[in-house]
């Protein structure tokens, strides 16, 4: 379904691939700014480039690398995931369309998440680890345009999502120069490149395998050693 309007929280396919709307710029060129479901991967897009997808009980998806089947007729369980389908939250609860949030606690059906946002079980759905037996595959719009080659890359992601997070720096982590034995801050990050206070900039996986930088510390552990 083509949309002319497009609201935050929608699942939308685009480029053949599921995605989530977390922000509508009306007056921007590409007023669409979604992430890509399966690695959180931002882009943007014009209104008229997606198509909404209504997600429901049975449907498997890759949230983050890993496979999850949304169930209706399962309890909730702690530290588990629920995608919130049909928000209706109490004043006191911060949720909106298509949430996912992580279990902390259940309470009879319901369940208090690590937001502490109460919700209620005809909220939401369980987000069951794994592709269900009969479950319908919602990851891309159309399977038969998928080719091997991704396929390939799909199955080996939540190992290189692992990776890509092991080497992500923060603001603040302060590296030593093996050269000059100097020591500089990360004090910006932009995409997937970071700025240290000496002005260097180093992509994630440069800073990570250089052979000059050496973390030392992060600022915010007072772990000065």
């Amino acid at each position: 379904m083509k949309l002319l309007q497009v609201r935050k929280g929608q699942f939308v396919y685009y480029k053949n691939e599921l995605h989530k709307v977390y922000s509508v710029k009306p007056l921007a060129k590409k007023s669409v700014l979604m992430f890509r479901v399966k690695d959180m991967e931002q882009v943007a897009s014009r209104a008229d480039e997606v198509s909404l997808y209504k997600p429901k009980h049975m449907d498997s998806f890759m949230f983050f690398g890993e496979r999850y089947t949304l169930r209706e007729d399962v309890p909730a369980e702690e530290g588990g995931y629920i995608l919130i389908a049909k928000p209706d939250p109490d004043y006191m609860d911060h949720y909106s369309l298509n949430e996912f949030e992580k279990i902390e606690s259940v309470e009879g059906k319901n369940v208090i998440t690590t937001r502490q946002n109460t919700v209620k079980s005809r909220e939401f759905f369980v987000m069951v680890p794994g592709e269900e037996q009969g479950s319908n595959d919602i990851a891309y719009f159309d399977k038969a345009k998928v080719s091997a080659e991704q396929q390939q890359h799909d199955a080996q992601l939540a190992d290189d999502l692992r990776d890509r997070s092991s080497i992500r720096p923060s603001i603040g982590d302060v590296y030593l120069n093996l050269d000059n034995t100097g020591t500089a801050m990360v004090v910006a990050i932009m995409g997937e490149e970071v700025t240290l206070g000496t002005g260097d900039k180093l992509t994630f996986h440069d800073l990570h395998k250089a052979d000059n930088w050496s973390y030392l510390y992060n600022v915010a552990d007072g772990d000065f050693r």
